[in-house]
């Protein structure tokens, strides 16, 4: 039976993971430790189950009993909005917190984490190979997010080579869907938020930067494979994401479709936005063969637009109670 931890696992994508995490029968006991950045309580009320236990505290800092069997490290913002405001943290929680995380992991156990298709930088090529070393200002304003996530993968993969530390790690390309904070400050949940709130739909500089959008349910299932559920035992980078590149701009008209009246506004760029995004999923096809994104952009977004409605709804009615 298995002890595992979680950090950031009221977060977006850490909650998905929590939920499915939550549905082996070999799990004896689930440690969620989330400070609440970017993760919300709300993402794992519904869970009532005896083997989860969540602490509010900083992974870098949280007071952990014991070792771990598995260890799945998703405790760092991931929209420009947010790492950028507090990037000194941001590298914190992606280094110093991978670094704790390594010392309560047990002999033998799993290190898996989520890194990000940010590593790539401003792709000079496309679609993107793991084997893609990228384009990455380390001193630019995504630096903190960019290289903590290129720390964070160069910490495990030496902790492999020395310690042998069994590891996993996936590069996760633009996810989005329901949990997603309404303040989140990425594309797709921005466009919604402002439609519902009858705000204009901002576009940052042309709009004809692309990306590759994933809905949620598809990358957790990916997740769930590759991180447990399959005999994978491949440490790793493994891209994940949806290899369908779509403009910003097109994302945003399609929004605009959705709410009668709405409008797009165009402000400057935001600096170093990369131009494009889009996985080379050749290595997700032998390691996880038959998965793929089956959602596409526009039913995820119907989705979520649907989740965020009824997210508005209860607010609402608990602001009027």
């Amino acid at each position: 039976m298995a002890r595992v931890l979680v950090a950031g696992g009221a977060g977006f994508v850490g909650s998905y993971l929590v939920e499915r995490l939550l549905d082996r029968q070999d799990v004896a006991e689930l440690v969620v430790v989330d400070n609440l950045w970017t993760g919300r309580r709300q993402n794992l009320a519904h869970l009532h189950d005896p083997r989860l236990t969540v602490m509010i505290a900083d992974i870098e800092t949280a007071r952990l009993r014991g070792t771990f069997d598995e260890v799945y490290h998703l405790a760092s913002p991931a929209s420009p909005l947010w790492y950028m405001a507090e990037p000194l943290r941001t590298i914190s929680a992606n280094v110093v917190g991978g670094l704790r995380l390594l010392e309560v992991l047990r002999e033998g156990g799993l290190f898996a984490c989520t890194s990000t298709s940010e590593v790539y930088g401003e792709a000079l090529v496309t679609p993107q190979p793991e084997s893609y070393r990228g384009s990455v200002d380390c001193t630019g304003p995504r630096a903190s997010y960019d290289e903590s996530k290129r720390c964070l993968e160069a910490t495990l993969f030496e902790a492999r080579r020395v310690r042998g530390t069994r590891v996993k790690v996936a590069r996760l390309f633009n996810v989005f869907g329901p949990r997603t904070r309404p303040d989140d400050g990425r594309a797709v949940s921005n466009f919604i938020a402002q439609a519902l709130r009858g705000r204009p739909i901002t576009v940052y500089g042309t709009g004809t930067q692309t990306r590759s959008w994933g809905y949620v349910d598809d990358i957790a299932d990916a997740l769930e494979r590759y991180f447990w559920g399959d005999a994978v035992d491949y440490p790793g980078p493994l891209n994940i994401g949806n290899d369908r590149e779509v403009s910003v701009l097109e994302v945003a008209r399609y929004v605009q479709s959705l709410f009668q009246g709405s409008r797009i506004e165009f402000l400057p760029p935001v600096p170093q936005d990369p131009t494009n995004r889009r996985p080379d999923l050749t290595l997700a096809g032998q390691v996880l063969p038959g998965w793929q994104c089956r959602v596409s952009y526009e039913e995820g977004v119907r989705r979520t637009v649907r989740w965020f409605q009824a997210e508005l709804a209860e607010a609402q009615a608990v602001a009027a109670d």
